[in-house]
């Protein structure tokens, strides 16, 4: 009698436990940006310039974006919420908070996004050096002459 009185609270112990990890991993998903900036170091960006941080802004975007999709994959396989947690979050969590740092110092510096830098196509003297190279690749034809030379002619004088 005693075997089978144990069995129920074995298992009363193992939800409860099951719902203490739960409860856990859920405070950690909803993690808001006070959690983000504890990772991050505050004064990183105060020296930068507007240039560096547009730089810098756009490497934190894509290493996010890289993360995000990562993270995404990595919830589509067996057991991918784990694998996820614990391979990408640390990091997600850390460029947020770098990320934070730098919209800050970008707002008090008074920045502006730059614009994007046009893209030239070929000019006039691009085309004139191609055709130039184009014609020193190719082989010269040889002229052909219509007269018969001086040798040709003597041989043709002798018969």
């Amino acid at each position: 009698m005693i075997a089978g009185a144990s069995k129920p609270r074995t298992c009363a112990r193992l939800a409860a436990a099951l719902l203490l990890l739960a409860s856990l991993l859920a405070g950690c998903a909803d993690m808001g940006d006070s959690m983000t900036v504890a990772f991050a170091d505050p004064a990183k960006y105060e020296l930068y310039d507007c240039k560096q941080l547009e730089g810098e802004r756009k490497s934190l975007d894509n290493r996010e974006a890289e993360l995000q999709g990562l993270m995404a994959k990595a919830d589509t396989g067996f057991a991918g919420p784990v694998v996820s947690e614990l391979a990408y979050r640390n990091d997600y969590i850390s460029i947020r908070g770098q990320k934070h740092f730098a919209d800050e110092a970008w707002r008090r510096n008074n920045c502006r996004e730059s614009a994007p830098a046009p893209v030239a196509g070929p000019g006039p003297a691009d085309t004139k050096a191609a055709l130039a190279k184009a014609r020193a690749r190719s082989p010269s034809p040889k002229p052909v002459s219509a007269k018969p030379t001086s040798r040709a002619r003597s041989d043709s004088a002798a018969d």
